[in-house]
């Protein structure tokens, strides 16, 4: 829920946002804050959070949602000039309790790869029919356009604010 004061009560995030709370921060500006990420999976893990709480992606404004990836996207380009040396990189979100989401205050993670790290992301993929991958396309191309409850955009229709460049247009095979 986002809150007008833009800080939730025990939210961590909101309070190192606020200088309230210790971290090590690697980059700040007026609306996102990016630091190491305290239980860090590898060397250089890091945190990248808006200031204004939002706790998720339908509580987060386009363009705050925006800057956050290009803070990622710059502080991933930083970790592989770094002596840090990663082999690669993830720029994970986990949005929900059921993406394993356990802060709940959006944030994007960048994390260095390192070859044998150990990180890993084990699932088992299954080849889906086209007909149910059409289905399934068809709806979200229906839900595109439909704004957020008032409750999961904390009182703004976040889907307005979409640019026209980006509107689905007809399927592609």
């Amino acid at each position: 829920m986002t809150q007008d004061s833009g800080a939730a009560k025990d939210c961590i995030f909101c309070a190192i946002s606020a200088g309230q709370a210790p971290a090590s921060i690697v980059y700040e500006d007026e609306s996102v804050l990016a630091f190491m990420a305290l239980y860090a999976v590898t060397p250089g893990h890091l945190l990248v959070i808006p200031r204004r709480h939002a706790v998720g992606l339908d509580n987060l404004d386009p363009t705050t949602s925006a800057h956050v990836w290009s803070v990622g996207h710059q502080l991933a380009r930083a970790l592989r000039r770094s002596t840090l040396r990663p082999d690669g990189m993830n720029l994970f979100l986990c949005d929900g309790e059921a993406a394993f989401q356990d802060v709940f205050h959006f944030h994007l993670h960048v994390i260095p790869r390192y070859v044998g790290d150990g990180w890993t992301l084990d699932v088992d993929e299954v080849e889906c029919d086209r007909s149910l991958l059409d289905s399934r396309a068809q709806l979200i191309r229906e839900a595109w356009h439909t704004p957020a409850t008032s409750a999961e955009a904390g009182g703004q229709d976040v889907v307005a604010d979409v640019p026209q460049a980006y509107a689905p247009g007809p399927p592609r095979l």
